[in-house]
């Protein structure tokens, strides 16, 4: 299989080199799989997910990401806007703006019209189930339907590739199951996942589970 994502022995360094949040990691992630990272928290996951989707840059190490590589291209903003999907933990969505608002953001990189970003606005809020709260503000909706708004906002532009950070982390259970299904469709339909969890029950819908301990991924990876 194609290998989408390859990370090469990643070092990644902050407080100027006193702090060592990712420790020598090799990481591959072939097209279309659903990959989970398991580990406690400030064992460098969401660090790891940061560099794979062009959010820092590696200290050292090599990333490529569909054949780019990430040390080397000089537009990080572009890059990202055409090739990862980011769903956060805390959505991050514009309060202010309605869920068609919020979703339509990112399609500004893409120049399309206004009645073409709210055609495909539409067709990602209904994909989500949110087709009677497309004019509703974040405020009015609950934790559940915002993150629902901000994997649509994630799909917005297309992209091969979705990085998941702990969505389900501020949700009850019910929620929860809702969103990692809308995870599951997607992988169906081939979108390429890497979803960081501390969560077993959250990370045993992926197809390969990968743990990190200390800035390390601790094993190959065990496949659900």
């Amino acid at each position: 299989m194609n290998k989408i994502i390859s990370a090469r022995n990643i070092v990644k360094t902050f407080e100027e080199g006193r702090v060592k949040a990712l420790n020598g990691v090799n990481f591959e992630v072939s097209e279309g799989e659903f990959i989970a990272i398991m580990g406690p928290s400030g064992c460098g996951k969401s660090t790891l997910l940061h560099v794979l989707g062009g959010l820092e840059r590696p200290t050292s190490g090599e990333v490529f990401v569909d054949g780019i590589d990430l040390c080397k291209e000089r537009n990080l903003d572009s890059f990202r806007a055409r090739k990862i999907g980011f769903v956060f933990q805390l959505h991050n969505l514009i309060p202010v703006l309605t869920s068609q608002e919020n979703v339509q953001m990112p399609m500004f990189e893409l120049k399309l019209s206004g009645g073409e970003r709210n055609e495909r606005a539409d067709k990602l809020l209904k994909l989500v189930g949110l087709e009677d709260r497309m004019d509703f503000v974040p405020p009015k909706l609950s934790g559940g339907q915002r993150q629902k708004v901000a994997i649509a906002r994630a799909l917005a532009n297309d992209p091969r590739i979705l990085l998941v950070d702990e969505p389900t982390g501020n949700l009850d259970s019910a929620s929860g199951h809702e969103i990692i299904q809308i995870f599951e469709r997607l992988n169906k339909d081939g979108r390429t996942i890497v979803l960081v969890t501390h969560d077993k029950n959250i990370a045993e819908h992926a197809s390969i589970i990968h743990h990190m301990r200390d800035g390390k991924i601790l094993e190959k990876g065990e496949h659900t």
